[in-house]
């Protein structure tokens, strides 16, 4: 792609040569100089502005800015107007005597860090410069253009807010704060990204939250290094266990009523701008099969939908080996009218049951992936004719038995249950059909067994993704296979909240 570079350019060499050349370096006394520094740093980027005001005929104080980044009007109104009207001080201090009596804004700061109003200016802040004077004053100007708050279209809800995060953090912290009105709230901000320098806030409840899931995800993220942060999803995969394993450790969302709920939990929400999607860590196997309905609609509706989910991503991975294993190897296992049928059906298929399975699946995976990539209303219409016009022109053409098409039809649906597991149940499925294809129940019951075993050996921020410590009760399982009543659920997450002090549960349902 990038062929016709003459020398091949190292990303990271020049932007650790850029901040070592800002690192240390200090502002001067000089108006004059300050601006002309700030030109050369901002060398060919037209949209930066420059504005003075003099007095006596000469340039005494100067802002600089980066426009459409900021609110034009706070800039008028309460930086350049009270400048222009105001007699200005003298002296090596003036920048803060400015700041103190004469300019009118809700957040200041006081520097002489060339790196760091570089930092502020790209970001949307005004820098105010003073001649004679060796320090700046930041001040709190940004206004981002953002999209309106709504509901994420990953995560629709039957019941309960309506809200999505957007890709302004401030804007998440915001939607957070509200609906947890109290000073346990942390939130403890930081950058990432050697270039890009990207806001990222780590938020939790300080009284609840797991400490060592908590000192493990600061240790990490300090020791991002990498040149942009983009995404939060970037920093999924610079964070998590296991690699190379199919399941996360590291959950998401996009809705702040979920991520305060999280909070309650004891777990940690990692919110970054520019993304909509907060981080949760830690993140256990069963929040796969949770959704934040269940604690809005009644306990006997939710806990039936979340055993469907759970019976749903079993069979979506098990069912096509199952059914090879059985026409393959196992026949007896079939009743003798239904073992009759299909075998009238497949005698005029040309391909083994096995090779057909993974031609079908393939395909079925074509048609989903092309659904999501194109338009929405085209991508609907074009996954459900594509699905029934080339299923039923196959069995037509009997190059795939009626039976198949059923499988795969069974396998679709299901895995539309579990969307959290789409990934991994994409090579799960195919792992657990070639085992079967090979070795028939046998290998069926491998597959599986070795899908299990990597399950419960997954820890996220040192804490077991599936607790199994030999212990069955309503109080184990009343979040997990279940949703219980809310009087019922008065203790936390105890895989989590393991090293906090418990809660003791009311005498009284009323007390919950």
């Amino acid at each position: 792609m990038f062929g016709f570079l003459k020398k091949k350019r190292d990303p990271a060499a020049e932007a650790e040569k850029f901040n070592n050349g800002l690192t240390g370096l200090k502002l001067s006394a000089s108006l004059q100089d300050n601006v002309r520094l700030m030109k050369e740093l901002f060398r060919d980027v037209d949209i930066m502005r420059y504005r003075f005001v003099s007095e006596n005929g000469k340039h005494q104080v100067a802002i600089v800015f980066s426009d459409g980044l900021v609110d034009s009007g706070t800039i008028n109104e309460n930086i350049l107007r009270p400048l222009m009207r105001a007699a200005l001080p003298e002296g090596r201090d003036r920048v803060r005597v400015m700041v103190d009596g004469i300019v009118e804004t809700d957040e200041a700061e006081i520097t002489d860090e060339v790196k760091k109003i570089v930092h502020a200016i790209s970001y949307g802040d005004t820098v105010l410069f003073a001649d004679g004077c060796a320090e700046a004053a930041i001040l709190n100007t940004k206004k981002f253009p953002v999209r309106s708050v709504m509901e994420p279209d990953s995560e629709k809800s039957l019941a309960g807010p309506r809200e999505g995060f957007t890709e302004s953090v401030m804007q998440n912290v915001s939607m957070i704060r509200r609906r947890a009105r109290t000073n346990d709230l942390k939130i403890r901000s930081m950058s990432l990204g050697r270039i890009t320098e990207t806001s990222v806030m780590v938020c939790y409840m300080d009284s609840v939250v797991n400490r060592g899931a908590l000192e493990e995800l600061m240790r990490r993220l300090s020791r991002i290094d990498i040149d942009g942060v983009l995404d939060s999803h970037y920093i999924t995969e610079l964070i998590r266990e296991a690699r190379f394993s199919l399941f996360r450790t590291i959950g998401y969302t996009e809705r702040p009523d979920v991520a305060v709920g999280k909070m309650l939990e004891g777990r940690i929400v990692i919110l970054v701008d520019g993304t909509p999607d907060a981080l949760t860590v830690p993140y256990l196997f069963v929040e796969n099969f949770q959704a934040s309905e269940d604690y809005y609609l009644s306990f006997y509706y939710t806990s039936f939908s979340r055993i469907l989910r759970m019976l749903g991503f079993l069979m979506t991975i098990s069912v096509p080996g199952l059914y090879i294993a059985v026409v393959a190897f196992q026949h007896e296992m079939l009743p003798s009218p239904l073992l009759i049928n299909i075998a009238a059906e497949r005698s005029s298929v040309p391909l083994p049951a096995a090779v057909e399975a993974f031609v079908m699946l393939i395909v079925f995976d074509i048609l989903r992936e092309t659904g999501i990539r194109m338009p929405t209303n085209i991508g609907q219409a074009l996954s459900i004719v594509g699905a029934l016009v080339i299923g039923q022109a196959a069995v037509d053409a009997k190059l795939v038995a009626s039976p198949m098409i059923i499988v795969i039809a069974i396998t679709g649906i299901t895995n539309l249950l579990v969307p959290k597991l789409n990934a991994p149940v994409i090579y799960i499925r195919l792992f657990v059909l070639l085992m079967a294809s090979m070795f028939g129940f046998f290998g069926l019951t491998m597959a599986l067994s070795l899908v299990l075993i990597h399950i419960i050996t997954l820890y996220s921020f040192g804490i077991p993704s599936v607790s199994l410590d030999g212990e069955l009760s309503l109080r184990r399982v009343k979040d997990i296979a279940i949703r219980a009543p809310w009087w019922d659920m008065v203790t936390r997450p105890e895989a989590i909240a393991s090293d906090l002090e418990r809660q003791v549960p009311p005498e009284e349902p009323g007390n919950a």
